[in-house]
């Protein structure tokens, strides 16, 4: 097709039909997810499901793409597939507004994707996704922490037990060592050093939950972040993805394709 010829140059007939043919979870379809489900549609992979349970605010427009002054309220899932039906109609995408968690799993897991994609920001269940995942030996790509930096010379790929300058890493490390995981799962992350101090989130009890999942577990806590960074991160891991589904990258063997535990 004309609409993605320019990819399939570039990957090969063989690697584009691979890319075609791929089926691919993303998980959390904000600042950094949102940038990576727009480079998997942009180079045509063949199926998507998305995952994200908040909705669209005001206060999403300095950084994802799906932010915008016509979709502010809606759900970030249904946004999602519909930008998805307009880059590419022949892509199966299908959206859900879940919250990923233990009770979860197993659906935005079935069927068995080729590969998963984690753009969670919050701590527990980004755990329980990555040891999941992990369990099952489904190849997979993690985002660390994107906010709080500006300069994207330092931003890295490996594994998470290569990460080092990143706090929320550093916290994943440690949580993942208690069920016995401490490599094989592929991150992107920034060895840039941030220093902050955290500012709990301040709430109006007057204004009712953006959605029903706003009270389950911490409050996430407010982070500066540029639009620049946070997409660059998405755009690292749609590439990183793109690479290995097509079969034109020997990183593959470094994602979490390891037998289940």
């Amino acid at each position: 097709m004309e609409r993605f010829l320019r990819t399939q140059q570039l990957l090969g007939d063989s690697g584009f039909r691979r890319l075609q043919s791929s089926r691919v979870v993303v998980i959390g379809l904000g600042a950094v997810g949102g940038y990576a489900v727009e480079g998997l549609a942009r180079a045509g992979v063949g199926s998507l499901r998305l995952f994200d349970f908040d909705t669209i605010q005001p206060s999403n427009i300095n950084r994802q793409i799906l932010a915008l002054e016509s979709t502010l309220y809606q759900p970030k899932a249904k946004v999602a597939e519909e930008r998805v039906r307009a880059i590419n109609p022949n892509c199966l995408v299908e959206a859900q507004e879940v919250f990923a968690d233990q009770e979860t799993l197993a659906t935005i897991l079935d069927p068995v994707p080729d590969l998963v994609i984690d753009a969670i920001d919050s701590l527990n269940p980004k755990i329980q996704l990555l040891s999941e995942v992990y369990k099952r030996g489904i190849p997979l790509l993690s985002s660390m922490g994107a906010a709080l930096r500006t300069d994207p010379r330092k931003i890295a790929v490996g594994d998470i037990a290569e990460s080092r300058g990143c706090p929320l890493a550093k916290r994943v490390r440690k949580r993942l060592r208690r069920v016995g995981i401490e490599t094989g799962i592929r991150c992107v992350f920034s060895t840039e050093k941030v220093t902050f101090t955290y500012t709990p989130p301040v709430s109006d009890p007057n204004v009712p939950p953006a959605n029903i999942y706003e009270n389950r577990g911490r409050k996430r806590v407010i982070l500066g972040s540029l639009p620049t960074l946070t997409g660059i991160f998405g755009l690292i891991l749609a590439n990183e993805a793109i690479l290995y589904l097509s079969g034109g990258s020997e990183e593959g063997d470094n994602m979490s394709t390891t037998t289940p535990h």
